[in-house]
């Protein structure tokens, strides 16, 4: 199938199919390609690129990070992300459907559901976190930057230099007179009380599960609301939020950037962050940091990528388009670096330690180290406030695309005409509201870790290298060039060496490098890992053992391609050999023979 200008006896024989054939519901589309781009930059950029690359980039060399980085781009992350907003394109069908390019590989499409429902459940979190700082905010003493709160504890710390710990005791001490080096040891600061003991409520172990936190129930009410009225109705609305949600996060990035670097301290913050260690290329650990940080930050095994782009029209250069989106991911990502160490850099100088004693990543930089830090700095309030607003943006935006992903898959399912009028707005409600309570556990006082995750988001594109084959196969003569069937190989052999590193280095999971999880909690973790994986060779088993015939038949017809309604309005006159087949009717069979001899 290509793209193309029909001649007439074409759009004749069209006409007398679309008599005979019963007519589709038309596939909704974005009212301009800059809502598509808007909406994959919103979902694709999030909060990985603030949290995670930086960190990973300091720890793992400095400026030598981008050399496995950008490798890793080219060979595995563009080429993923290309080929899932391709295949939404050509089959204009969810995560699921989407698969019918190769039916007896349908479990992939069922794989990326789970993952994506997982996500959606857990990741609603981290805005209702954001939410409830971004509300504290607005006080004129932040209450996480004193120790005099009902949450803290005799232990609090407001402010300590090790340096003054020379001769065994620190003079200049403001939480206690005489506070000697030990003691100050085993001192905490008031942001980590007002994270633990206040937003969180950390209970003994998972086995105690504690009390509800209303406070972070109600936020967890605001957000999901927020989301809901987001995906509603669908692209025509979700293309004209994304305007604000994809764009204000950079306005405020710039904001951050020009007062990060106008602070002491931020010079070596920066140089810390870019300064290259070659000897860590020689790691292994290196380059797997490398290439999960693009799975994470690409969002690709989501499906999510691929329902926004079936609303694609059909001849859109996608392309082009995958490699914008890369661009503007990476650049994102290593911009967020200079914001970040910027600020670190101001507070390890305000603290008398090294840089490496203030660098974290994920929860630990947005809701520790980086509120610490604005709370040093004049007009506080103002600083923590823009920062949890962008940090509210760049969520929203990846949550409300991951809930209409996972709704466009669900959908497809069950196309056709006559579906109620509100199918659209009832699906979303229900996957809002079971993603809801199952949020509920994780408001309590047990701390429960999405660290499997990782593993499912790997091991979908790596999987099934037949499915791979196939795809770009199929896709070959509409969107691909030939030169890149190297990457049928290629690309791969590095999302499985990934998984493979993963699973040989796999240890278990801990909290603060504190608690170790119980063994039936591991358990639960790789279960719902699990859910997702099977998915895949369940999947291919049950087709093949409900087809008919040989195996070779079975085979052949499961990876035949089904193809839409659609792909007839593009097929070229030359095409004859890989023309979908007619559905079955009881009309007129000389109109459909007039059809064919027109073909």
């Amino acid at each position: 199938p290509r793209a193309g200008l029909l001649p007439g006896s074409l759009r004749l024989g069209l006409s007398l199919y679309e008599r005979v054939v019963p007519a589709y519901q038309e596939r909704e589309t974005w009212t301009r390609q800059m809502d598509f781009i808007m909406s994959c930059v919103g979902f694709a950029v999030g909060l990985g690129n603030v949290w995670r690359f930086p960190y990973l980039c300091y720890k793992n060399g400095g400026g030598v990070f981008l050399i496995p980085y950008l490798l890793i781009v080219l060979v595995g992350g563009i080429p993923i992300f290309f080929l899932e907003i391709a295949l939404g394109q050509f089959m204009k069908a969810g995560s699921i459907n989407v698969w019918n390019i190769a039916p007896l590989f349908k479990g992939l499409g069922y794989a990326s559901m789970v993952i994506v429902f997982f996500c959606n459940t857990y990741y609603i979190m981290v805005l209702a976190w954001g939410f409830y700082y971004f509300i504290k905010s607005f006080n004129s003493v932040l209450p996480w930057s004193t120790c005099d709160n009902e949450w803290n504890t005799p232990s609090c710390i407001e402010f300590f230099r090790h340096p003054n710990c020379e001769n065994g005791s620190l003079a200049n001490a403001t939480a206690a007179p005489n506070l000697t080096c030990l003691q100050l040891a085993e001192g905490h600061s008031p942001i980590v009380e007002f994270w633990e003991n206040k937003v969180l409520g950390i209970s003994e172990g998972l086995d105690h599960p504690g009390r509800m936190n209303w406070e972070m129930l109600l936020c967890l009410v605001a957000v999901w609301i927020l989301v809901y009225f987001c995906v509603w109705k669908g692209v025509k609305s979700t293309g004209k939020i994304v305007y604000f949600t994809a764009t204000f996060p950079y306005v405020v990035l710039v904001i951050l950037f020009i007062r990060g670097v106008t602070l002491p301290g931020a010079y070596d913050g920066i140089m810390y962050y870019i300064k290259p260690d070659w000897s860590k290329l020689g790691e292994a650990q290196v380059w797997i940091d490398a290439g999960t940080q693009i799975f994470f930050s690409y969002a690709i095994g989501l499906g999510a990528l691929t329902a926004l782009g079936s609303y694609n029209r059909f001849n859109n250069d996608c392309y082009r388009d995958a490699f914008m989106l890369a661009l503007i991911n990476s650049g994102t990502s290593f911009f967020a670096g200079f914001v970040v160490f910027s600020i670190l850099g101001f507070m390890a100088a305000e603290q008398g330690v090294h840089i490496s004693q203030v660098a974290e990543s994920g929860p630990g930089l947005a809701f520790i180290a980086y509120p610490k830090a604005v709370s040093l700095m004049p007009v506080a309030p103002v600083w923590a406030a823009l920062f949890f607003f962008m940090l509210l943006l760049l969520g929203l935006d990846s949550q409300f695309v991951g809930v209409e992903g996972f709704v466009t898959g669900m959908l497809d399912l069950y196309p056709g005409r006559s579906y109620h009028r509100y199918k659209r707005e009832i699906a979303v409600a229900i996957c809002c509201f079971l993603c809801f309570i199952i949020d509920l556990s994780m408001i309590t006082q047990v701390r429960l870790y999405p660290g499997y995750k990782a593993f499912n988001l790997v091991l979908r594109p790596t999987w099934c290298g037949e499915a791979w084959r196939r795809t770009f196969r199929h896709l070959t003569d509409t969107v691909l060039d030939h030169s890149d069937h190297m990457l049928i190989f290629i690309t791969p052999c590095v999302c499985m060496g990934i998984f493979l590193f993963h699973l040989v280095n796999y240890k278990p999971l801990t909290y603060n490098n504190v608690y170790v999880y119980p063994w039936w909690g591991e358990v639960i973790g790789w279960c719902l890992a699990l859910s997702s994986m099977l998915c895949i060779p369940v999947s291919v088993l049950y087709k093949l053992f409900r087809a008919k015939g040989s195996f070779k038949q079975r085979w052949a017809h499961l990876t035949t391609p089904v193809w839409g309604p659609h792909h007839m309005e593009y097929m070229a006159p030359d095409a004859h050999s890989r023309a979908p087949a007619l559905p079955p009717c009881n009309a007129d069979h000389n109109k459909v023979i007039i059809f064919e001899s027109v073909m």
